[in-house]
């Protein structure tokens, strides 16, 4: 009896434990073999040795099943091109696929960086001290978690409750008191729709993903951690250096520095200097001085504010006064 033989295709080549970039060119899908973590390496320029990138330089039409893409095809597909330029060109512009684990380590890395800068940012109001990493992850998972609206659920909850117990105790007292309880409890109802409707108006926090920068995503987290406050937290001061020519100085502005509540109030917003102007946004002032013909002041500034205070500036002096930023999160480290 013949001994039995196995036949092994020899356009094909089993490979694992790879990362997948892939393409399609009309109805043909194009695969490269490369190793885990080094595409998004290789694109950003941080390796450019392409022996460290790809595990074997060849197109796939499958690279689970080690089936190598035909000549014919990939000269249908990518006309001109050498199979190294094919290559180059799937592992430049093609779609990364990620497995499992590589996704999960992705979001945790992102997760991560996140709340880094999130801690970075706030601090306690009262303190101006910085919360941990530990404590500002515990406060955006407890948004998530409650979809981004805890404290509103939590608040309506109590006026839910405190609505009740009036009904209960008016209709012990009397009938009389029960139909005036009656009109309380439906004011206290409609105060509660109110305050819910405001609550989903608010910023919402459903957790981290992949598809946003970590920065765009640490804006969200701090927006709805100061909109909700599941712990007291503020953003953190920025710290400025306003230059300002003397001259320029005691100039009136015309433009009210805040809303005005009264005619009194808004005569003396007009009666303001530009160094009255500039003083209004700064918080507090760490220091000033005047040096030859120039007014120096350093202080400390809601970052909401830094926006309207730089166009002041801007438009105001006509671009002779300046506002340069020191320090972007003013916090202090706690015990």
């Amino acid at each position: 009896m013949p001994s039995a033989q196995i036949n092994q295709p020899s356009n094909q080549i089993r490979l694992t434990n790879v990362s997948l970039v892939r393409m399609k060119k009309g109805k043909k899908r194009y695969e490269i073999a490369c190793y885990k973590n080094t595409v998004t390496s290789f694109r950003a320029g941080h390796e450019t040795d392409l022996d460290s990138v790809l595990q074997i330089p060849n197109v796939f039409v499958n690279v689970s099943k080690g089936q190598v893409a035909p000549n014919e095809d990939l000269k249908k597909s990518f006309p001109g091109m050498s199979r190294d330029e094919i290559v180059l060109e799937i592992l430049n512009k093609g779609e990364i696929q990620v497995g499992e684990k590589e996704r999960g380590a992705e979001l945790e890395r992102m997760q991560r960086e996140v709340v880094e800068i999130v801690a970075g940012r706030l601090v306690d109001p009262k303190s101006k001290r910085v919360y941990t990493v530990g404590m500002i992850e515990k406060a955006l998972d407890q948004l998530s978690s409650q979809g981004g609206h805890a404290v509103g659920r939590q608040a309506a909850k109590g006026h839910e409750g405190g609505a009740a117990a009036d009904r209960s105790k008016s209709r012990e007292q009397s009938t009389a008191t029960t139909d005036s309880g009656t009109g309380t409890s439906g004011a206290g109802e409609g105060s509660v729709e109110g305050e819910a409707a405001a609550d989903k108006a608010k910023p919402k926090w459903t957790g981290v993903t992949t598809n946003k920068s970590a920065k765009s995503q640490a804006l969200e987290a701090m927006k709805a951690l100061i909109a909700h406050q599941p712990i007291p937290v503020a953003r953190a001061r920025m710290r400025l250096r306003i230059t300002c020519p003397t001259s320029i100085l005691k100039q009136t502005v015309k433009a009210p520095a805040t809303k005005p509540t009264s005619e009194d109030t808004a005569e003396e917003a007009v009666k303001g200097t530009v160094k009255d102007k500039i003083l209004s946004f700064v918080e507090q002032v760490e220091s000033q001085d005047v040096l030859g013909e120039e007014w120096k002041v350093v202080g400390f500034v809601e970052p909401g504010s830094f926006k309207t205070l730089s166009e002041f500036v801007s438009t105001q002096t006509k671009g002779r006064a300046r506002a340069e930023v020191l320090d972007m999160a003013v916090t202090h480290e706690g015990d």
